[in-house]
């Protein structure tokens, strides 16, 4: 309780003396000042605390204890919330009082496995010696998106791509780290080619029944991994009562793929209108569009673009809401995302109720893949027959795969959905001189390593379930007889350990005791095998499911290395 003594208040619990303060870290008048400027009259709403984290994080390239306190008293919330929600997300600095501020330049370098066939442990160790930790902080860092120019590291917001220690530097004397922008088509020029035709002819006398048959016999998947058929999840969210919303999950974040980033860079309006024509479907209420923050440059693209929708009346202002992740893979689990989309932790949701009845805030939610609805807006102009029409090893459809690794010409490549590895290979220009084909990645770690011996299995859906593997994002990594699978499947399961939520035991602990084993002379096979059984069994979402698949297959198809 408060006893008035005075001009000033004595706080008092049970016996003791009075204290002149509440209990906890005090409000400093100077930072909360500063958080009113940098929040201006933006709505002080709970689902923008990760921006407004952003926005402290990107003027003071930290977040002090002072700011995070000034932060929850100016929007009304207990330290606690806003101190778990900051301590979650990788891109975050949280600063307590005695610590050291990081340095004002922060040097990412990926480790992905792309990355590490690359060089990047080498690379990373360079600029660790070469720089002045009081100046520059180096730092290892999940994938950026970048598998096709590996070795990649970000300097500030800039990418460097085939990254050096030379090429560091040079970027670092030119001062300029902030992202590229890449040249890309804009509304004018999509507008020219006869974007948006399709959307203005269904806003005016489509039918969203007819359109939903359209996508289903073209043949759509959710093209993130799960590969759910598109067009039966708008009549899901469309029978329940609204206001329902879509959620465009952006958050590319399995290593290996790119090809969301690629299209993204290029062409982002054949995007938003198949974006527009799924909202107009679920008569959504609102688009929330969830891009990770790995992406500075696809991010600027969609701010400008979007503003120039509801410039031309395409949209009205605040239709579509850009929302920046903060280095989170397991946002890329649709419940997750949706968490991280409130302004909360990134933890993946007990299911049912499903997103469709009960996603954001609480409301009937589409979630759909960027390039989902890529193909949504090509087959509403240009008809089913795009991809239904083409057929390969029995399979039908085309599949944007992401390659890298031990390829010539590393990139995104759209082939029919029947290709084999040794399809994707030749249209990425071959293998180097010298290298022949041992194993492969067929839709990122999660998928885990298939041998050479695979390799007139079709790269589709519903095809690898029979190998123990699956297509998920078809970010394809090619490695060579002068790689080791072994060391391959340690870098994936080091990835697990690191973004794994921590909200249930069987992942958080079962990916921490997997990488113990496996860094042995010799893998306890039976052990590992049980441990792999129980994630799979017992983990929530599909992150802890899917992270025994490289443990097993290399157990499996390269016992000699184990």
């Amino acid at each position: 309780m408060a006893l008035d003594d005075g001009d000033r208040k004595i706080w008092k619990s049970g016996r003791g003396k009075g204290r002149g303060t509440p209990k906890g870290r005090q409000l400093d008048e100077a930072a909360w000042a500063e958080v009113r400027a940098l929040l201006g009259d933006r709505p002080r709403r709970r689902d923008l605390l990760i921006e407004f984290l952003h926005l402290i994080q990107d003027a003071y390239g930290h977040l002090s204890a002072a700011h995070l306190r000034a932060l929850a008293e100016e929007m009304k919330l207990a330290m606690a919330e806003v101190y778990e929600v900051a301590t979650f997300y990788a891109h975050f600095d949280v600063v307590r009082e005695d610590d050291t501020p990081p340095p004002a330049l922060t040097i990412r370098v990926c480790d992905s496995l792309s990355c590490e066939l690359a060089g990047a442990e080498a690379l990373r160790a360079a600029l660790e010696d070469g720089t002045d930790p009081a100046q520059v902080r180096v730092v290892r860092a999940p994938c950026m998106g970048r598998c096709d120019t590996a070795p990649v590291c970000e300097v500030g917001h800039a990418h460097v791509d085939h990254a050096t220690p030379e090429a560091v530097d040079a970027v670092i004397a030119s001062g300029h780290l902030h992202p590229h922008i890449p040249d890309y088509e804009t509304y004018d020029a999509y507008v020219a080619g006869g974007g948006y035709a399709a959307l203005a002819d269904l806003r005016a006398n489509g039918n969203w029944e007819k359109v939903q048959e359209t996508i289903l016999d073209a043949g759509v998947r959710g093209l993130g991994g799960a590969g759910f058929p598109s067009g039966k999840k708008w009549g899901f969210v469309r029978a329940e009562e609204g206001p329902r919303y879509l959620a465009v999950n952006g958050d590319e974040g399995e290593p290996g793929t790119f090809k969301d980033r690629y299209y993204l860079e290029r062409i982002p309006h054949l995007f938003l209108e198949g974006t527009l024509i799924a909202a107009w479907a679920v008569e959504a209420d609102r688009v929330y569009l969830y891009m990770r923050d790995e992406y500075p440059a696809v991010l600027e693209i969609l701010r400008r673009e979007i503003a120039a929708l509801e410039t031309a009346g395409i949209v009205e202002p605040g239709y579509i809401e850009l929302r920046r992740g903060a280095g989170a893979y397991i946002c890329g689990e649709e419940s997750a995302m949706i968490e991280s989309l409130e302004g909360k932790r990134g933890i993946p949701r007990h299911r049912p109720p499903y997103v469709a009845q009960v996603g954001v805030f609480g409301r009937p939610t589409l979630v759909h893949n960027v390039e989902t609805l890529h193909w949504v807006a090509r087959v509403c102009r240009e008809g089913p027959g795009i991809l239904k029409d083409v057929e390969k090893n029995g399979r039908k459809g085309l599949r944007s795969y992401s390659v890298s690794g031990r390829v010539n010409a590393p990139g995104v490549y759209l082939l029919p959905a029947g290709s084999t590895i040794r399809d994707v290979i030749a249209a990425a220009g071959g293998m180097p001189e010298g290298h022949t084909l041992k194993a492969f990645q067929p839709g990122g770690p999660s998928s885990g390593l298939l041998p050479a011996s695979l390799d007139h299995i079709a790269l589709d859906f519903d095809v690898l379930q029979d190998h123990g593997s699956f297509i998920g994002s078809a970010a394809v990594v090619v490695l060579s007889d002068r790689d080791s699978a072994r060391d391959a499947a340690l870098n994936m399961l080091r990835f697990f350990e690191d973004e794994s939520c921590g909200q249930c035991t069987p992942c958080r602990v079962g990916c921490e005791k997997a990488v113990k084993l496996m860094q042995s002379d010799r893998w306890d096979r039976d052990l590992l095998e049980e441990l792999s059984q129980m994630m799979v069994d017992a983990s929530i979402c599909g992150l802890g499911q899917a992270a025994p698949n490289p443990i097993r297959l290399v157990m499996k198809h390269f016992p000699d290395e184990v």
